[in-house]
């Protein structure tokens, strides 16, 4: 099992970087978050899901000056973005953290300053290759044909006086906890890859600090110095649960029990965030999931090549839960998964429109005349799955349940029956009706509309069209 399962379940979305307003891949990784944050609820654990924005950075500078407006403003506006697309897309965070926020600053500050006081921060002087793109310098081994592989692009040769944290030192234990699990990366093969990089090379320490940027929160102890993106980013995790610096008083939903995050940004996650842990003396997350890229047609999403899907793409023509269904189903969580919007059409037509949404009607219809006790709870019949977190796995379930339910009830034909055999009309429709109602329970940390709909229409025997056919 990939969760150390307790009384409480804190999960995070990687935060988000505001330069510019969300796309798919967000949406995707913050609907899983929400899923397994509502299926945990369902569980009786005590839940706290975490999603913010990361917005400072040189990027964010850039991005401002050429929108023509201040980097406060500009980060403003994104935000509002974010937070719209969560709500239509039906997203129930505990907290929406944003970095500019005066008490996550301060928190950062006071960080900065034990991590100096206790010697794990220096001044020094860095020279490197930079990608702006990724805001982080990049050794040989990253780049291909001598290029950044998420960018496309060289990076830049740097030499700057900064103020560096000590990697090297923690590389040992760090490996070990990764080894043991006690810090546990999954799927496989990405702890296998982190564990080849600890090992195959030594830690060098890393720049946090930039002299020139002024978008950035300023060093407590070197007023010329702003806080590299990735510290700022990552201390969110801890600052979102209201954390004010303190390492001696901790939240009590630390440690994070599970992370989400794409496998762009997994090395940083895998060695700069703990790195920060242990130099501070705090536990280490639970466990980091990560999972691939949305690629559109076998290729990666492009304005050039016209292939790119929008959330509000989705949303307009799947709506809410429709959109929720084709981007959890539409491959294994913790791969790439490709989409186009003709398969997601035929998708949403042959499962929701024909399965699930047949199935409804013609359930409410033929037994709006009988009247069944409803099951008090209902057993969770995609535990292990939502466990290892195949979450498309556990939606496979619940659409064998749809699909064995229109089998029955085509095989045992109740619009015949209610002619002819009325106690057998009554059974038939009876095991329908409670399999609807466990189907709808099913669906609810996936489909939380669609599940109240199908239990409303149960109980006032009226159903409405859920999913129509679209073209």
């Amino acid at each position: 099992m990939y969760i150390n399962m307790s009384e409480k379940f804190y999960i995070t979305t990687p935060i988000y970087y505001a330069n510019a307003k969300p796309h798919i891949g967000h949406a995707y990784t913050t609907i899983a978050a929400d899923v397994l944050a509502r299926f945990h609820d369902s569980q009786g654990k005590e839940v706290f899901f975490s999603a913010g924005l990361d917005e400072h950075g040189a990027k964010i500078q850039k991005a401002a000056e050429n929108a023509g407006k201040s980097p406060q403003e500009f980060v403003d506006g994104i935000a509002a973005e974010f937070v719209g697309l969560w709500e239509k897309l039906g997203v129930r965070n505990d907290n929406f953290i944003r970095t500019t926020n005066s008490e996550h600053k301060q928190a950062v500050k006071s960080v900065l300053q034990t991590l100096y006081d206790k010697g794990a921060i220096y001044k020094g002087e860095y020279e490197g290759m930079y990608c702006v793109g990724c805001e982080q310098f990049k050794s040989e081994n990253e780049l291909v044909d001598g290029k950044c592989p998420d960018h496309g692009a060289a990076p830049e040769t740097m030499k700057e006086e900064c103020y560096l944290l000590k990697m090297t030192e923690i590389q040992k234990e760090l490996t070990e906890r990764i080894k043991s699990d006690e810090f546990c990366i999954k799927p496989g093969r990405y702890k296998n890859e982190i564990l080849s990089f600890l090992e195959g090379q030594k830690l060098e320490d890393v720049s946090i600090s930039r002299k020139n940027i002024s978008w950035g929160i300023e060093l407590p102890f070197d007023g010329e110095h702003t806080t590299y993106v990735w510290v700022d980013a990552f201390l969110n995790y801890l600052t979102g649960l209201g954390w004010d610096g303190n390492a001696g008083k901790l939240p009590k939903e630390w440690p994070a029990d599970l992370q989400l995050l794409g496998k762009d940004i997994l090395r940083v996650h895998a060695t700069i965030w703990p790195a920060i842990l242990l130099h501070l003396g705090i536990k280490l997350p639970k466990n980091l999931f990560v999972h691939g890229h949305i690629l559109s047609g076998g290729k990666k999403m492009s304005k050039t090549l016209g292939n790119v899907i929008s959330p509000d793409e989705m949303l307009e023509k799947f709506g809410t839960d429709g959109t929720r269904y084709l981007l959890l189903s539409a491959g294994t969580f913790g791969e790439d998964v490709d989409m186009t919007m003709e398969r997601m059409t035929e998708k949403y037509n042959a499962d929701l429109a024909n399965g699930l949404g047949n199935l409804v009607s013609r359930v409410v219809k033929l037994g709006e005349n009988i009247e069944v006790g409803m099951p008090e709870k209902n057993p969770v019949a995609y535990g292990e799955e939502m466990e290892k977190l195949e979450l498309s796995g556990a939606l496979k379930k619940i659409w064998d349940m749809i699909d064995e339910s229109n089998k029955f009830i085509a095989e045992n034909k109740p619009w015949e029956l209610a002619k002819s055999d009325a106690e057998k009309f009554n059974r038939v429709m009876a095991k329908s009706t409670i399999e609807l109602y466990n189907i709808a329970e099913s669906l609810r940390p996936f489909m939380p509309e669609t599940a109240e709909k199908i239990k409303s229409a149960l109980k006032t025997k009226k159903a409405e069209i859920l999913f129509p056919r679209i073209k």
